[in-house]
């Protein structure tokens, strides 16, 4: 049915047909199942989060108006609205307003903003790029759902913004929008440091969208269809990735792409650090553009579907995904938390995509929606940070989600998720993004832990089960490191793969001027920190402590149990503290709040200031007050004028100085024994209340806060969800919601944390370096600027001793390892065999299928049993004094020499035709293989220029083709050689029908 035919079929059915239209199927492409109630349990979750929240949206209401107002896009609601008015089941009691008239007052905004249109004729939003056209998609959406509700006029005028936007968008090429400022997709040659160029293109795409789906005849849809094409297939582009892909993707190569919009270890940039929410962006802008076209019954852009680079960006989303589906950012904060808003990325790979994994995180998303909308503010579905726009940009994109799982269910049936245990097995992996972003990365199966060496936000993070709601992990809040801003001098990064080395880990060792602090993160999902004593209070963790009833630790405390006994600290209200500080009576004229630790985000802020002898009258209000510093209309007054309304706080250059203060001179020396301190947000985490005769020379009265738990046996447990055991000079403290693990002066401790219960100690002496068998595992860290060797001292069990890579001699009580570590050089070693035998063997492991046993000295043969990890045990005759070779063949010997295992090939996915995937060839698994076809060609990217001795290719039985071995440093230029620096290695094949295929690509150096 073409689109005037529609249009005339719906304008018979009058008012209030538009739910008819939707279930007799007379507006193609939208679900003709409305009638029939909620597909699925996820789906039945969004429509209660719409109505639900509808009583935010309609606090919005304007009644003089008579509309939803422009401010902040607020009357996009009426996509959310939409949704609900043309669904069964529509609940007036949730929603707190009845369905007629949430229908007039929708109906009435469409009307208004359709005609304030700039492209209808109006003067007051729409076609500008920047913001309005992402509103512009929720609201003609809307407008296409209620579309028999709707009179000529504003249907005419739909219909002028969205072709009319088409049309702008077309006509500005690959140039900037006048009306967005400074805001640019820099042409179609994009950008990626600080600032990915990904949402900007998502934006042109966007714009074009809707006139595609409901305009498809239209004269210049030609044009339209060709803009929208080059930003959709750039959005995601990187030069090394699309040059080897020639796959048609809409009629043009994915080689032909210009743009450079992602680093080339797959990480997205935003806002001068890693920010996921935009690396998702490709997904939240996928979702929009792809419900205009399912409600319209036009056919989805292939580009939708088949999205260059889009799946090795996924890779990346997966090992960031925390336990709700969302994805876990370390460094900035201001879009944290946004569940509303992370749902439709979500939802787009997994009901458009089909994509199991994607569909396993939406439900943990959705089953933490509403628990999170009840908590206060009520109602609301992004909280913690952002913007005002994203309140009802998170309403329509949980409607456009709705709706695509109403789409998906009469289209292919339920995307079924994946089970838990498989999601994280899937997305478990290490990675080091490069110096250049500042992340280096692990994700097991029990944990998720990080390096972040992004100026700013320098942190080891780390998150046991995955849990976004233990330790804050955002923007500048400190992990581990008692700041966020320390200076790296020098960064040192290790990634173990499980592929190559037989395990997943990382090790991130860092330098700054005041010492060296180091993080190796293990596959059960423990982590040691060792540090030399970079600054004072350090091991930092801040715990959430919420009451979000419904959501799993959110009970509204958190116990802290350490050997001395155990403390249950209470949640406090958001946003709100009130500080009561008493001291004994001191007579002083100068009263301080001299900070010491502030907000990590915005400083220090107070609604008041009060000063009492007893309980007698706030002498603050008849004093003057002064400030290190204030922000405009914030001055240090405010703080002492008795109005609760107003504030002092500090500059914005101030935040994050810690010695920020506020004074108050009360005219003439006064006895006080107590100061109020009631903040806003931004509230001091530690100060001190100081008093002084002359405002010059200060006595500190108290210090805020005392811990409410202070240990000194190294051992605590975290509201039976995490554990840390800690040897070092200092005792741990508990204060608030922050733990500190070394809290003193600068000096030398190490922490082992658990995703479970407390464990013992593992550290070990070590020497010069330091050396815990954590979890089984041998951790090395050189915490200096000079190569250090030495003897680790490891225990044993009982005639039963772990043997390690390297050279170690056994002893009664364990091993004597012996140790050559590189300046700032960080290892892990796993166990890879296990001897049972006597004192004095040695052992010299050269990988986990080889190790050499030497006798001690004696006259009889010394019988020993030797277990590979994972292996079977063999008894072995040593003997005397001479070496025997131990091999067990049927063990991979890890670590693997080949530099190519396991690392990102191109073409990826989307694949040209013929051709299966390239990682076949690299995935050390005997049974599978590349299948190039015609003329196929593979690169396979090392991550970093290497040294290439040599390049060899395996192939399966069968007619093996002509291939030839190109190298390039760029990715972009290759030289047919076999040997010589490269980054990335290529073959290129003659290859036809029935030939072999390409078992594995080997790079040796």
């Amino acid at each position: 049915m073409g689109e005037l035919d529609r249009r005339q079929v719906l304008r018979l059915l009058g008012a209030g047909g538009a739910a008819a239209a939707l279930a007799s199927g007379l507006l193609p492409g939208l679900a003709r199942a409305a009638a029939a109630g909620p597909p699925d349990a996820v789906a039945a979750t969004y429509l209660r989060v719409l109505l639900r929240h509808t009583r935010w949206a309609e606090q919005q209401f304007d009644p003089a108006a008579g509309t939803y107002p422009l401010r902040d896009f607020t009357f996009a609601v009426v996509l959310g609205n939409a949704v609900l008015l043309t669904r069964d089941g529509y609940d007036a009691v949730v929603a707190g307003v009845g369905r007629e008239t949430l229908r007039d007052h929708t109906l009435a905004t469409i009307r208004r903003f359709a005609a304030s249109n700039r492209l209808a004729g109006g003067t007051e939003w729409g076609r500008k790029l920047f913001f309005d056209t992402t509103f512009q998609s929720y609201f003609v959406l809307a407008a296409r759902l209620l579309w028999t509700d709707l009179d000529d006029v504003t249907r005419r005028n739909v219909e002028r913004i969205t072709t009319g936007q088409a049309a702008y968008t077309t006509a500005l090429g690959t140039g900037d929008d006048p009306d967005s400022g400074s805001w640019t997709p820099n042409g179609l040659r994009g950008g990626h440091v600080g600032d990915t160029k990904l949402e900007e293109m998502g934006v042109y795409a966007q714009s074009l969208a809707p006139a595609l789906a409901w305009a498809p005849a239209d004269p210049q849809a030609a044009g339209w269809r060709e803009a929208s094409g080059a930003w959709s297939r750039n959005e995601a582009g990187l030069p090394a990735a699309d040059l080897a892909n020639p796959r048609l993707v809409d009629g043009r190569p994915i080689s032909a792409n210009t743009a450079t919009n992602l680093y080339d270890t797959f990480l997205v940039e935003n806002h001068g650090s890693f920010g996921p929410h935009y690396q998702e962006e490709l997904w939240r802008t996928s979702g929009r553009n792809a419900m205009h076209f399912l409600a319209a019954g036009t056919p989805l852009p292939e580009v939708l579907t088949a999205q260059p680079n889009g799946e090795l960006l996924w890779r990346t989303m997966l090992l960031m995904t925390s336990d709700a589906g969302e994805p876990l950012m370390p460094m900035v904060a201001d879009r944290e938390h946004l569940y509303g808003r992370d749902v439709i990325p979500l939802a787009f790979r997994a009901q458009v995509l089909g994509d199991r994994h994607a569909a396993h995180a939406e439900a943990r998303l959705a089953a933490r929606l509403e628990p999170y909308q009840a908590y206060a503010p009520a109602d609301r579905i992004t909280k913690f940070s952002g913007e005002p726009k994203y309140e009802p940009e998170a309403r329509a994109e949980v409607a456009i989600s709705y709706l695509l799982h109403e789409w998906r269910a009469l289209n292919g049936g339920p995307v079924v998720p994946v089970s838990d245990r498989e999601f994280d097995a899937h997305a478990a992996g290490t990675a080091d993004f490069g110096t250049g972003p500042g992340l280096l990365a692990h994700r097991s199966p029990a944990a998720w832990a990080a390096t972040v060496t992004k100026p700013g936000f320098v942190k080891f993070a780390w998150q046991p089960h995955h849990d976004d709601w233990l330790f804050v992990l955002g923007g500048a809040n400190p992990m581990l490191l008692p700041s966020t801003n320390l200076a790296v001098r020098e960064r040192h990064a290790t990634a173990y793969a499980k592929i190559r080395d037989g395990f997943d880990g990382t090790v991130g060792v860092l330098r700054f001027d005041t010492g060296y602090a180091a993080f190796a993160t293990l596959p059960t999902g423990a982590a040691v920190y060792a540090s030399t004593g970079v600054a004072e209070g350090e091991g930092v963790l801040n715990v959430y402590n919420l009451t979000m009833p419904g959501v799993p630790g959110l009970d509204g405390d958190r116990t802290y149990t350490a050997d001395e006994g155990s403390v249950t600290l209470q949640a406090q209200t958001p946003g709100v503290r009130t500080d009561d500080v008493t001291f004994a009576p001191v007579t002083a004229r100068y009263v301080r709040m001299l900070g010491v630790r502030p907000d990590p985000q915005y400083g220090y802020s107070l609604w008041a200031f009060e000063v009492r002898d007893g309980d007698g009258p706030d002498l603050a209000r008849s004093g003057t007050a002064s400030a290190s510093s204030a922000s405009p209309g914030k001055e240090a007054k405010y703080a002492v004028d008795g109005d609760a309304t107003t504030r002092w706080a500090v500059s914005t250059s101030d935040r994050p100085r810690a010695d920020s203060w506020l004074a108050v001179d009360l005219g003439a020396p006064r006895t006080v024994d107590r100061v109020r301190l009631s903040w806003e947000a931004a509230a001091g985490r530690g100060y001190r209340i100081e008093t002084s005769p002359d405002g010059v020379a200060w006595t500190a009265a108290v210090t805020y806060p005392v811990p409410a738990l202070s240990s000194t046996k190294g051992r605590l447990d975290i509201d039976g969800r995490a554990g840390i055991t800690v040897a070092g000079p200092h005792p741990l403290t508990v204060t608030g919601d922050r733990v500190t693990l070394s809290d003193g002066p600068p000096a030398p401790f190490v922490a082992e944390l658990y995703p479970g219960p407390v464990k013992a100690s593992g550290r070990v002496p070590a020497g010069a370096a330091e050396a815990t068998v954590t979890d089984g595992f041998l951790v090395l860290l050189n915490l200096s600027g000079a190569a250090v060797t030495g003897t680790a001292i490891l225990p044993g069990d009982r005639g039963t001793y772990r043997l390690y890579r390297g050279e170690q001699t056994v002893t009664r009580t364990g091993t004597e390892f012996s140790y050559t570590l590189a300046a700032a050089e960080g290892r892990i070693e796993p166990p890879r065999f296990t001897l049972t035998g006597p004192a004095g063997v040695k052992a010299v492991v050269r990988d986990a299928s080889r190790v050499e046993l030497t006798a001690p000295a004696g006259l009889l043969p010394v019988l020993v049993t030797v277990t590979p990890d994972g292996g079977r045990a063999r008894p072995v005759l040593l003997p005397p004094r001479r070496s025997v070779p131990v091999v067990f063949g049927d063990v991979r010997p890890y670590p693997l020499a080949d530099r190519a295992l396991g690392r990102t090939t191109f073409p990826a996915e989307p694949l040209p035709p013929g051709m299966s995937s390239p990682a076949a060839a690299v995935d050390d698994d005997p049974a599978t293989a590349w299948r190039p076809g015609p003329g196929g060609r593979m690169v396979v990217d090392l991550g970093a220029v290497t040294a290439v001795s040599a390049v060899e290719l395996s192939w399966t039985r069968g007619r093996v083709p002509a291939a030839t071995v190109e190298l390039s440093l760029d990715g972009v230029t290759y030289t047919a050689t076999g040997a010589g620096p490269a980054r990335y290695v290529a073959v290129r094949t003659a290859w036809r029908s029935g030939d072999a295929g390409l078992v594995r690509l080997s790079v040796r150096t």
